[in-house]
């Protein structure tokens, strides 16, 4: 750990990249339109206040979106229930969310922009997070490596301004993790209660750090194999303390939910992935642990927690469309997320983490056994995390879904920092790529959604890489309508906007008429087409498969150069005489 003395410039430069981060999540929050999720999550958070039940969203513990919901039901947002329905495959919360944005019409961009802002301190606590296990790590100038990486990362930008958990999970996660590194360099209660806090505050935010109940008993066991004396915890004390942290974790996860179903016996649940009901796609659900000894087990866990991951792993078992490089097919690609990650990260930021990898390799054996655990404890959770989802190659549509393995890589690139304190030329290097990453990052802004990096060929060129919500989550829709009232003889005006027809664009006062569809089954010329102005998704225009049913029936505009763009997901064409 560094002990070196920091200047009192520090506090005040920390908090301006706070308040900065914070600024530019506000911005986005307001001008962005309701993503696909958000549209679901938002009624879902309503509903566990008002009913204490958590079955509408349970594939997602509650915890963010019912810090969103908060500020809406505040507003007095209306709320229709009639779609709200309970069975095995039941995803009712979507269409709740269609009706929550009937009911509330234009309002409805508002209310999403008062759930978004109660979700920014999320990301504060993500930044503040990163700079100070950096800083407790490596010293004061890593702190602010990673705090700028942290806050100026597209993705964690993108995913901060939205009411979806990746954001959230990934700083509550880190938090978690940093927490408990502090309790195994010094093991007291007090810090075993805020270790078993921060846990339980991570397994309400997203089920895959479930994977702590794991990692934290295999991290003590290494450091009392390993950690030289006098640093090493004393076995039994610190024993007593681990398993009091996993006990307060998995309580305050109940607690969550209202103990809502905890201790349900494993055989009395209707499960409908084959895994776990051993068959396939049981109407009615079915449940393979049955009239065995392991179905009388109580499940120290949640009802809906429990069933949320069943759902996510029938999801995965089933198999969706999937989209990489222009390839579309039913399933996935082990290595969708690497790529992603390399496509999605500003090219200053990649520079940086393949420099502190490379200077790990080479220096590896001149580092203390000290330094080697404490990097150890900080990278394996980024290393299950991407190996969990790597494995599940069922579909892959969400690069979004490795953001919480993000912090921790950026803690440890913040190390080339303090290896170079006589090097000047590398120094030099280090900063200039810093300030690259940051200056890619911040020219795409608002629309850090679908960001993709120079080599990837920008925001423009993404979509040759990826589609869904890597580029187009329906997030673009105001400044669709900013572009229709600043352009009055645009008219008619023809929309194909994804995903879904009745959640806009009439909802945000814009008059049009649907873009026709091509027939697949003759020859198509797009001059035949009516004259006018036409809008589209990228995700259409890419011919992506989001439904099972989908077909490129708009795929002919690519064949056109648009004339305009409602940020980087909707394209905008004309059609003369």
């Amino acid at each position: 750990m560094s002990k070196e003395l920091r200047p009192r410039w520090l506090t005040a430069v920390v908090v301006i990249i706070v308040t900065v981060h914070i600024g530019i999540l506000t911005w986005i929050s307001s001008v962005n339109s309701p993503n696909i999720d958000e549209l679901a999550h938002l009624p879902s958070g309503i509903s566990h206040w008002e009913y204490g039940r958590f079955d509408l969203y349970r594939v997602n513990p509650p915890l963010v979106r019912m810090v969103a919901a908060v500020p809406v039901m505040l507003a007095g947002a209306e709320r229709d229930w009639s779609n709200w329905k309970d069975s095995p495959y039941s995803r009712s919360e979507f269409w709740v969310g269609k009706d929550f944005v009937k009911n509330n019409g234009f309002n409805t961009f508002w209310y999403f922009s008062l759930a978004r802002f109660a979700c920014i301190p999320f990301s504060v606590l993500g930044c503040i997070v990163s700079y100070r296990w950096a800083s407790e790590l490596y010293g004061w100038r890593s702190g602010l490596v990673a705090l700028l990486m942290y806050a100026f990362c597209p993705n964690f930008i993108a995913w901060g301004a939205s009411m979806t958990p990746d954001a959230a999970s990934a700083s509550t996660g880190v938090l978690a993790a940093w927490i408990f590194w502090k309790w195994l360099e010094n093991s007291t209660w007090r810090r075993a209660a805020l270790a078993g806090a921060t846990l339980g505050l991570a397994l309400l935010t997203k089920s895959t750090w479930i994977f702590f109940l794991i990692l934290y008993p295999v991290l003590w066991t290494v450091i009392l194999m390993f950690r030289p004396q006098p640093d090493k915890p004393q076995p039994l004390a610190s024993g007593r303390q681990l398993v009091t942290i996993l006990l307060l974790g998995v309580y305050i996860l109940n607690l969550g939910y209202g103990f809502e179903g905890s201790f349900t016996p494993l055989g009395k649940f209707a499960f409908i992935s084959k895994s776990l009901s051993g068959k396939d796609m049981p109407q009615n659900g079915a449940n393979r642990f049955a009239g065995t000894i392991a179905g009388n087990l109580p499940v120290p866990l949640p009802a809906n927690y429990v069933r949320g991951i069943d759902v996510q792993k029938c999801d995965f078992e089933r198999g969706k469309w999937s989209y990489l490089r222009g390839e579309q097919k039913k399933g996935g690609w082990w290595y969708y997320y690497l790529y992603g990650l390399l496509v999605k990260t500003p090219i200053g930021f990649l520079g940086l983490i393949f420099y502190a990898f490379f200077q790990a390799i080479v220096s590896f054996r001149k580092v203390k056994n000290t330094s080697l655990l404490n990097e150890l404890i900080l990278l394996l959770p980024a290393v299950f995390i991407l190996l969990l989802i790597s494995s599940q190659t069922g579909f892959n549509r969400y690069v979004r879904y490795a953001l919480p393995a993000m912090p921790f890589i950026y803690i440890f690139t913040s190390r080339i920092i303090c290896r170079f304190k006589n090097g000047v030329l590398s120094a030099s290097l280090v900063s200039g790529l810093l300030l690259l990453g940051i200056i890619e990052a911040s020219l795409i802004l608002p629309h850090s959604m679908s960001f993709f990096n120079i080599a990837a060929g920008g925001p423009v060129g993404g979509p040759r890489h990826l589609v869904d919500s890597n580029v187009d989550w329906g997030q673009d829709l105001l400044f669709l309508k900013k572009w229709y009232d600043d352009n009055p003889d645009a008219r008619p005006l023809h929309v194909a906007y994804f995903p879904e027809w009745d959640i806009a664009p009439s909802t945000a006062g814009i008059e049009c008429s649907r873009v026709p569809k091509q027939d697949l089954s003759s020859n198509w010329d797009i001059q035949n087409m009516p004259p006018g102005w036409y809008a589209v998704s990228v995700n259409y225009l890419y011919g992506y498969h989001y439904f099972g049913n989908d077909e490129p029936v708009y795929e002919y505009f690519r064949s056109m150069k648009p004339v305009a763009r409602a940020g980087y997901s909707i394209y905008i064409y004309r059609i003369n005489k």
